[in-house]
């Protein structure tokens, strides 16, 4: 058995997905973090869903954020060419990259969420749930596709828009209050992010400035909340990681209600950000996990679960 220090890591960055830009950001910020501790460490970028992989790969560290790398279908191919990986696994993948799916499961065990309907991406159906409310494609992440609506004046363009990602939608309640987000790391649950968009909510341009030189944001962490309001949230996103059986780590994301102190989740990241800056590693360097340290246990950790090393 190959000591991890002894093997070759490649890291799948890029993909066919809407999110391509921010994977290769996170595929060169985890090549070089991990090069100081592998025997060999390569970047490999995907356009589509045709790879192949370099001779002796011992290891695929996933960043392909959204479409291929998140919803199961590389862990498939994986699994099928006896490739071990990083991270979460094909079936909790398929359903935590599905809101809908992931919404039924957190509804069966226990998680507070938002009131919500499915609909037909048809913009000539009403809301139904009236106004305001939140638009969303099932299946896209970086808030691709999302409309938050105050009243009906902007309901076609909504649904025409996020319609373009997928025959289904999801109509979700409207909770106004501070956006909130939890690293998962084993089954330990980080310190919590708050995320304070300069303006709007936090889309792909707030997330990501840097893609389309608009939006920006502040990241306070740990978040200024009263202890006992920071343990509960910590806690319902560990039970939202652990609804969809995620394995190795993860991201929540949740809002806290400004009028109720209600808690709602809104979604479990597998593939979360993964340059030095983003909020997983933020959130892991709060308690004392640097980047590096970050970077290799996430491919330790996948390798004991799959019981490639001791």
């Amino acid at each position: 058995m190959k000591r991890f220090t002894e093997m070759k890591v490649v890291v799948m960055a890029g993909g066919p997905g809407s999110e391509r830009l921010v994977s290769l950001a996170s595929g060169r910020a985890v090549l070089e973090a991990l090069r100081p501790g592998c025997a060999a460490v390569e970047l490999l970028e995907l356009h589509g869903r045709e790879f192949e992989l370099p001779s002796g790969t011992d290891l695929v560290f996933n960043v392909i954020h959204g479409t291929f790398g998140e919803d199961g279908e590389l862990q498939l191919e994986l699994e099928r060419r006896g490739v071990p990986y990083t991270g979460a696994g094909v079936a909790s993948s398929r359903l935590a990259f599905n809101k809908i799916a992931s919404k039924e499961r957190f509804l069966e065990r226990g998680v507070l969420v938002a009131h919500h309907e499915v609909i037909p991406a048809d913009p000539d159906l009403a809301s139904p749930i009236g106004f305001p409310c939140v638009v969303k494609p099932p299946c896209e992440g970086s808030s691709v596709g999302v409309h938050i609506l105050e009243e009906a004046a902007g309901w076609r363009a909504a649904v025409e828009d996020a319609g373009c990602y997928g025959a289904s939608l999801m109509v979700e309640e409207y909770v106004k209050g501070k956006e909130l987000t939890v690293g998962i790391l084993g089954d330990e649950a980080l310190p919590v992010i708050h995320i304070q968009p300069q303006d709007g909510f936090y889309d792909i341009n707030n997330k990501y400035p840097w893609l389309n030189q608009k939006g920006s944001t502040q990241y306070f962490c740990p978040a200024d909340l009263p202890e006992s309001v920071s343990e509960a949230v910590r806690q319902e996103a560990l039970k939202a990681h652990r609804a969809l059986g995620v394995e190795i780590y993860s991201r929540v994301d949740l809002l806290l209600d400004d009028a109720t102190g209600r808690i709602v989740v809104l979604e479990v990241n597998t593939i979360p950000g993964m340059t030095s800056s983003s909020l997983l590693p933020k959130a892991a360097r709060a308690v004392g996990i640097e980047f590096d340290q970050l970077c290799a246990r996430i491919a330790q950790d996948s390798l004991s679960l799959r019981g490639l090393i001791s």
